[in-house]
């Protein structure tokens, strides 16, 4: 090992390099790379609120802001390169600075933070921007559900508990059960964004500093709703990651319901559904096969959500506050979370409306089973005032007796006659309209029913909600572009050769 003074921002105290196992066990430059534009924002914003504090010189301020623009043109262009010897995408900005500006500007800009304040800064920003681009992806897969929903208020189906069939429901019922269960999604998604939505910069290693920085600035400078306020509780936050992990693994539970559904209901025994052939595969042996690929994708990675949520809860369990370098293993988990959720959000759009159900095959298993048979109770209730529980027990002994012959409800006779050995007397014609599915549909008028008048308010209710959301969502994505923009505004003025404490700019504010 060399015994040479090390050449690490952090080395004044070590008298040798860092071994080269050592090192590379410790690095994180492949797993931080999406953090670059993040990082220098951060530092932007950071370096910005040094000099309107006077802690650093315009000078200063325009030495670093041209050259973290220039790690920013250089990184997109693929020149500037992160180096694994220097750890982490903050050494290796914060390096190219130094080499750029000397240590004499570049030196100055790591003045009042740390490393920790600064990775939350980073995953702050980025959590912020992918829950958004979460949001609409999701709020996409809902309209999807909702055109079904419009188009098929009327088409019975078989609802099912226990998998066995249950009561008629109509296939726009079942679309927007969907849609009311991913809204509660996107409410999630949003109070995750809040957390996440919070300026740790100024917090530093754990105690503040002596610095007489202004941590409000760069609040603004960087778009977020409020400063994080306790530093010892800042650095050892990652709640506002778990907070995200836990409603993405609940999201993926609700997009894996939605693939095992898919995959039932496209077996020859179901037979009401159909996928494009654009969106299933074949086998390498078999030349009949048509196999629902996405829906068991869908469902087999939602495991993999659920392992990075308990991986970041394992992690932080036995932690004592303050910055543990095992916190450096909270970011894999959330990027794999988030690549996973956003491609099956991706794909299922145009997985979903090229799905054509097969409606026939639904009214059939509708009406073969005694699906209507609690309608035949409520009838009875109604009509005859018998208590439930003895109409239970009627029409549960007809359906006994129905099934001993061989015979269902569509054989109106036999069922009319086990009712009138039971003192129950109906026509033919009024046997018919009570067990017919679409009438029981058209009856379930109750609140969040499954009848279609309830089936188009729930649509429209839902489809307005969506567009508030939309709406929310775009309004985060404008304010997070106004305080970029501010920035850079700065930025360009402090370039163009004006002092900072003659900048104009609404950050002063």
């Amino acid at each position: 090992m060399s015994t040479t003074p090390s050449k690490k921002l952090w080395g004044g105290r070590f008298r040798s390099e860092v071994a080269s196992g050592a090192q590379g066990f410790t690095q994180s430059t492949e797993i931080d790379s999406r953090l670059v534009a993040y990082d220098i924002w951060g530092s932007q914003a950071h370096a910005i609120m040094l000099a309107r504090a006077e802690i650093i010189s315009d000078e200063d301020l325009r030495q670093i802001l041209t050259w973290l623009d220039r790690a920013q043109e250089d990184y997109d262009n693929g020149i500037f390169n992160l180096k694994p010897d220097k750890e982490d995408v903050h050494m290796n900005v914060e390096s190219y600075v130094i080499d750029g500006a000397g240590i004499e500007c570049g030196g100055k800009l790591h003045t009042a933070r740390s490393r920790n304040d600064q990775v939350l800064v980073d995953a702050h920003l980025y959590v912020r921007d992918q829950i958004l681009q979460t949001q609409s992806g999701l709020t996409r897969l809902c309209r999807v559900f909702l055109g079904i929903a419009s188009n098929h208020a009327e088409t019975v189906m078989p609802g099912y508990t226990h998998m066995q069939h249950a009561q008629p429901i109509s296939l726009g019922f079942w679309a927007t059960a969907y849609v009311s269960m991913f809204l509660r999604d996107l409410k999630r998604l949003k109070a995750a964004f809040r957390l996440a939505n919070m300026n740790p910069l100024g917090a530093c290693a754990i105690a503040g500093t002596s610095f007489s920085i202004d941590r409000h600035l760069t609040t603004k400078l960087l778009g977020f709703d409020s400063v994080h306020r306790h530093a010892l509780d800042v650095i050892s936050s990652r709640d506002f990651i778990a907070e995200t992990l836990f409603a993405l693994s609940l999201l993926m539970t609700n997009l894996s319901r939605l693939g095992e559904e898919t995959i039932y209901w496209t077996t020859h025994e179901f037979g009401i559904a159909v996928l494009d052939d654009a969106y299933a595969t074949g086998s390498s042996i078999m030349p009949q096969k048509k196999n629902p690929d996405i829906a068991e994708l869908v469902r087999g990675r939602c495991g993999r959500v659920y392992g990075e949520l308990l991986d970041l809860l394992t992690n932080l369990k036995g932690l004592p506050l303050g910055y543990n370098r095992d916190l450096q293993e909270d970011k894999p988990p959330l990027w794999d979370a988030f690549d996973v959720v956003q491609s099956c959000l991706n794909i299922l759009p145009g997985f979903l409306e090229t799905t054509r159900f097969n409606t026939d095959r639904m009214a059939e298993l509708c009406n073969a089973n005694f699906a209507t048979a609690t309608e035949l109770a409520n009838f009875l209730v109604r009509e005859y005032g018998i208590p439930f529980r003895e109409c239970h027990e009627i029409v549960g002994g007809i359906v006994g007796d129905l099934v001993k012959k061989g015979a269902t409800f569509e054989d109106l006779d036999e069922t009319r006659n086990l009712l009138q050995l039971r003192g129950i007397c109906l026509s033919t014609s009024e046997l018919r309209a009570v067990l017919d599915s679409k009438h029981a549909l058209r009856g379930s008028l109750s609140l969040g029913g499954t009848s279609p008048a309830e089936v188009q308010r729930m649509t429209s209710e839902f489809g307005a909600e969506l567009a508030d959301i939309d709406a929310q969502i775009l309004l985060r994505k404008e304010e997070i572009d106004v305080a970029y923009n501010q920035t850079h505004q700065i930025i360009e003025e402090v370039a163009a050769g004006r002092a900072i404490a003659r900048v104009d700019s609404p950050c002063w504010a």
